[in-house]
């Protein structure tokens, strides 16, 4: 009898491509990794792994194994949702993956309602860019990811997931109290060609997102600065440093010295929750989503 655990093991392994990546996805030590897979290869009788280098690959058994064990742990899933579904009531784990923006400004709220309302429900949350958490959803490692896209650039979402919208954010661009157009009431993208900016990181889909629109408005962007968090963004921008982007969800005090613009073709992000479509009938899942869009509907 193959052990379901050991199945978990190399599906991790074939995802990750790394006994690394596969414990980091399975949260325990590269250790036991390695112990988990010498006993399935055991179990079966073959070498499922082979030497590459400073790693390893799936040899061709391991490769076949890989892909029983990803539809077993799915049907697995179902029955899960299905046994939590015939209960009728919201029980057991749910990890959930937000960007930061929406780990301050929307999941304090939501997870406050659905410990109140569900108190058999136990949310774990782990802060990620949405492209990491909407991956993570697909391989299983997530429940549950809050994730954005633009009015004018939207993020593809897998095949295997189900999304529904919490809410439209809008931005503003943050400027020093003394720049030019700090007094200004509404304001264009175009207006900002000779400033500098602070952005995210280089890859991230909002930075990648401002280099677009920049450049959509004739304006070839100048990247000076790059920052992880808005705080510190707008840290950068009282300094005097340049300007950002500072979205309204999550955003908190704004510095003295800042000074926000509206912009005048209402530049806004779309904030919304995906899952696996497999886990659709779960209780639970339902729970945390309907939590989200009350937290949602107080934002607006």
């Amino acid at each position: 009898m193959l052990n379901l655990e050991r199945l978990r093991t190399l599906d991790a392994l074939a995802r990750h491509g790394s006994v690394s990546g596969a414990a980091d996805g399975l949260h325990v030590t590269t250790s036991a990794v390695s112990q988990q897979m010498a006993k399935l290869e055991r179990e079966v009788g073959q070498p499922l792994l082979a030497r590459n280098g400073r790693g390893v690959r799936l040899t061709d058994a391991g490769r076949l194994l890989a892909d029983h064990a990803a539809r077993i742990i799915s049907q697995v899933e179902l029955a899960q949702a299905d046994v939590e579904a015939q209960r009728g009531c919201a029980v057991g784990e749910l990890r959930i993956g937000a960007f930061p923006t929406a780990m301050r400004g929307l999941l304090p709220q939501a997870l406050s309602a659905l410990r109140a309302g569900h108190p058999d429900v136990r949310a774990r949350v782990r802060e990620q860019e949405p492209e990491e958490s909407m991956a993570a959803v697909v391989r299983g490692d997530l429940d549950l990811a809050l994730a954005i896209d633009w009015h004018n650039k939207r993020m593809p979402v897998p095949a295997e997931l189900t999304r529904t919208h919490l809410l439209d954010d809008s931005v503003d661009i943050a400027v020093p109290a003394g720049h030019p157009l700090a007094d200004k009431s509404r304001i264009s993208l175009a207006d900002f060609a000779d400033d500098d900016w602070i952005s995210w990181n280089e890859g991230q889909f909002c930075h990648e997102w401002l280099v677009f629109t920049l450049r959509g408005t004739g304006v070839e962007p100048r990247i000076a600065h790059i920052a992880e968090e808005h705080h510190t963004q707008l840290a950068f921008v009282e300094a005097g440093l340049g300007v950002c982007v500072a979205p309204k969800l999550g955003r908190g005090p704004v510095p003295p010295g800042v000074r926000l613009l509206p912009v005048c073709d209402a530049v806004r992000r779309h904030v919304y929750v995906v899952w696996r479509a497999d886990a659709d009938r779960r209780p639970s899942i339902r729970a945390a989503v309907d939590a989200l869009r009350q937290a949602a509907d107080g934002l607006r």
